[in-house]
């Protein structure tokens, strides 16, 4: 089993505390088979709200579960019991941050895909952004309360073993 690191990195543009917008976010990644690195040709999603059976485990379960197309070995990973991913802080504007901790048997995440809903909230005023969409890599909106221009872009992501 390896644990893995997920950091991002992004350019935050008065606001903070970026994070997926609920529980059952899916989260894209690339996966790549470690038995025979062959890299899987689509994206795929991890929900952490949904698990399967791994088929190797008496009763055992994951979040993900792949066959491998080439050598035909089943993988699986699990997010860490319990823990949610964390925000993305202001703070670290423009530098990568941990985000979340992934358990994999067999194989390693290679990219992430930041598109979905998020939310985050105006650095000076609090207000809430429940909808950030980051489909097209960038979002941006105006926080009427501090009467600045807010934004995000230039997301990034690196996996390092945890």
């Amino acid at each position: 089993m390896v644990r893995l690191l997920l950091s991002i990195k992004a350019d935050l543009e008065n606001v903070t505390d970026l994070q997926p917008a609920s529980d059952d976010f899916e989260y894209f990644f690339k996966v790549k088979c470690t038995s025979c690195n062959e890299e899987h040709p689509k994206l795929v999603t991890l929900n952490r709200l949904e698990e399967r059976e791994v088929t190797t485990g008496k009763g055992s379960t994951a979040h993900f579960v792949w066959r491998c197309g080439l050598c035909k070995r089943e993988s699986s990973a699990k997010f860490e019991p319990g823990e949610k991913p964390k925000p993305y802080s202001a703070d670290a504007n423009g530098q990568f941050a941990p985000f979340l901790t992934i358990d994999c048997r067999g194989l390693e995440f290679t990219r992430f895909d930041p598109k979905g809903i998020w939310k985050c909230v105006g650095a000076e005023t609090g207000t809430p952004f429940s909808e950030v969409d980051l489909e097209e890599g960038e979002w941006v909106d105006y926080d009427e309360k501090a009467a600045l221009p807010v934004g995000v872009s230039n997301v990034e992501s690196k996996w390092t073993r945890a």
